[in-house]
């Protein structure tokens, strides 16, 4: 079985990025790469995931820079500020964390992110470019995260069947278009498909975006598949106290939330060739093409 290992490709990609940020800066002496990230609100996981962000771009020797708002900043505010931020040079990237608060039209924001800046993918025009199969899409972080470790692990994409399990404008559709555009037969499945099980033991590739923790079990498999779980689910477990007395008893168990994927791991890695754990998988794949995409931008300005 082959363990589709994220973190190694991801510390690859570090070591690639940074040589190509080092020699292009030694070779036309421009300003490194710069990355703007925007936040709206405190929610403790974006945090994390923007720290994620910035060691990454330490690493490779881009700036990122993070301009957090309150969450009753209005949306016209954080538009006249992506409005600066396109029109300043010394800028090669802007994302906008997600989530955002529920009165904020998400899309509407996006999509005044000029299309050349926008390294998460998710403009009308990059998705258009996508589905064209044009060279100038910037293709969203996760979707080509899944590609990259598809490819490195040199696993056949054209001629083969794919099943994607989720339909996200995020995840699942744009990944069902980049597997078209790698020349596989892509069948997208939800929650409303009938016979679940039928649509994934058929595919040489199953890939679950759905959000649902161990969704994909045995049933759903079958021997010689490559399995990509792209999906992160907390799910309650419980760690043993040591008190050295009754340290079995249930009262000496603390909850604590685990992170699983939609795929069964321990009960499916058995029977199928070649499968990405979670964590660490297709998650720090996410980081690393965020700053390819970046780095695209940033060269394509030189």
């Amino acid at each position: 079985m082959i363990l589709l290992n994220g973190k190694k490709l991801r510390d690859l990609t570090a070591k690639s990025l940074k040589d190509e940020v080092s020699q292009a800066i030694a070779e036309t002496a421009v300003s490194a790469p710069q990355l703007v990230i925007l936040q709206v609100g405190d929610l403790a996981e974006s945090n994390a995931y923007i720290t994620q962000k910035k060691l990454f771009g330490e690493k490779i020797g881009a700036k990122v820079t993070h301009k957090k708002f309150e969450d009753k900043i209005s949306q016209d505010d954080i538009i006249k500020e992506i409005a600066i931020l396109n029109e300043d040079k010394k800028v090669h990237g802007i994302i906008l964390q997600l989530p955002i608060p529920q009165y904020l039209d998400k899309q509407k924001i996006i999509d005044t992110i000029h299309p050349s800046k926008d390294v998460d993918g998710l403009t009308a025009t990059n998705v258009k470019l996508l589905w064209a199969n044009d060279s100038r899409a910037i293709v969203p972080a996760t979707v080509l995260g899944v590609i990259s470790l598809l490819k490195h692990y040199e696993i056949p994409i054209a001629g083969k069947k794919a099943t994607v399990i989720g339909r996200s404008t995020l995840v699942g559709k744009p990944l069902a278009m980049a597997l078209m555009n790698e020349n596989a037969t892509v069948t997208v499945c939800h929650r409303n498909t009938v016979d679940l099980i039928a649509a994934t033991r058929e595919a040489d590739i199953v890939i679950s975006a759905a959000g649902s923790a161990h969704l994909v079990t045995k049933a759903h498999l079958r021997k010689g598949q490559t399995v990509v779980d792209v999906g992160i689910n907390l799910v309650n477990s419980t760690v043993k106290v040591d008190l050295t007395y009754n340290a079995l008893k249930p009262e000496n168990e603390i909850p604590k939330k685990q992170m699983v994927g939609d795929v069964d791991f321990e009960n499916v890695n058995d029977i199928v060739t070649a499968i990405s754990p979670v964590p660490g998988g297709v998650g720090p794949m996410t980081v690393a093409s965020l700053f390819q995409n970046l780095i695209k931008s940033w060269k394509s300005s030189i």
